[in-house]
């Protein structure tokens, strides 16, 4: 059964939509009708989607990683399982992503280089835009090829806010 939580952060409300503890969206807003538009249709949950307390066995290995991100272990998150549908090259770009380590940070060009595409740099920023899954698949980690921050779904002081946590727990 698809479910949401919604936790309390040091960046503010932080949504996750869930089933059995895998997560299929997430993000600093607690509207979760925004965050289920970004559920590919073929995952999307009929609504409505149940409220539940972080405790709920469909949310709570999540909500625990969440919870240990703010607490100092930015790994946690990493180790949650995530559901996200598309294309193939977007697909594995997401699996890629995840296997950026807390606390570094890349380029578009040397994250289209780590998906085995390196001209594919739209399409990696396309696969950061489109991410659902924020901060288990951590979009917030790319960033400009002149170093700048880019943009972010849920605004650059959230995306300094995390890159700053994740240097100082490196």
């Amino acid at each position: 059964m698809t479910v949401s939580t919604t936790l309390d952060t040091p960046d503010g409300p932080f949504t996750i939509v869930a089933d059995d503890g895998v997560v299929l969206a997430s993000g600093w807003t607690d509207d979760v009708a925004s965050l289920l538009a970004l559920v590919h249709p073929d995952l999307r949950p009929v609504l409505p989607v149940p409220a539940v307390p972080t405790s709920d066995p469909d949310v709570s290995r999540p909500a625990a990683a969440v919870r240990a991100y703010y607490a100092g272990d930015p790994t946690a998150v990493g180790q949650v399982p995530v559901r996200q549908r598309s294309g193939p090259y977007r697909q594995h770009a997401w699996e890629v992503l995840r296997t950026v380590p807390a606390g570094d940070r890349v380029t578009y060009t040397e994250y289209a280089d780590k998906t085995g595409r390196p001209a594919a740099v739209r399409a990696a920023a396309g696969a950061c835009a489109r991410n659902a899954a924020a901060l288990f698949v951590p979009c917030h980690r790319v960033l400009r090829s002149d170093g700048t921050l880019g943009g972010f779904r849920y605004g650059l002081p959230i995306k300094e806010s995390l890159l700053a946590r994740e240097r100082a727990a490196a």
